[in-house]
């Protein structure tokens, strides 16, 4: 008996959906090499949106830190205290923005390749509220003369206006990052804490 007779393609069909099945699904973020789908889009991870603006605050509050630790552990020794400690506060910002700048720029490192003129410039110019940091303190130092304070009544001032602008700074970035009201008491209290806690070591070294 004969065989029925078949539709043209008909034979082909099962063959086409089954590679139709085994083809590799390609969407967005997907790409083919050598027959195997891979993700092209960017890392997995958090990522910035594009058209957002840096909040951070980082080098500002660590500097105002840094400012208060220097006044805390200063000593008096010395015929012009406050000059010294007006040059205590500016040379150590300068070496911990140096030292912040490098310690970036060799994290950052690539194998094979040198820091660029515009790679440095762009850490030098993201850490240098580290140093911006030390000039407030340093000015009430050398405007406590005026003022008529003795140096430890200057060192306080210092203090204080190091840990005041610790708590500005760090509720300044949470405000431009869209914090809501209770997390920018929880930014205020944490930053005044940390602050106060130099402030209370040396009080208790006194």
């Amino acid at each position: 008996m004969a065989p029925a007779c078949q539709r043209p393609g008909a034979a082909a069909a099962p063959l086409e959906r089954a590679a139709r099945r085994a083809r590799p699904v390609v969407g967005r973020g997907v790409r083919i090499v050598d027959g195997v789908s891979i993700p092209s889009g960017p890392p997995a991870g958090r990522s910035r949106p594009q058209g957002t603006s840096r909040t951070d605050s980082a080098g500002a509050v660590y500097g105002s830190l840094l400012a208060t630790s220097v006044v805390a552990t200063a000593s008096t020794v010395g015929d012009r205290p406050r000059l010294h400690l007006v040059l205590l506060l500016l040379v150590t910002g300068l070496v911990f923005w140096a030292t912040h700048v490098y310690a970036e720029l060799a994290g950052e490192r690539l194998v094979g390749q040198p820091w660029s003129r515009h790679e440095i410039r762009r850490v030098a110019l993201h850490e240098w509220p580290i140093v911006e940091a030390a000039a407030l303190p340093a000015a009430a130092v050398a405007l406590s003369g005026v003022l008529g304070l003795d140096y430890v009544g200057t060192a306080w001032l210092a203090m204080g206006v190091a840990v005041a602008q610790q708590v500005v700074w760090a509720c300044l970035g949470a405000a431009r990052a869209g914090a809501t009201r209770g997390q920018l008491a929880t930014e205020g209290v944490v930053n005044l804490v940390l602050g106060l806690t130099l402030v209370a070591t040396k009080a208790a070294l006194k």
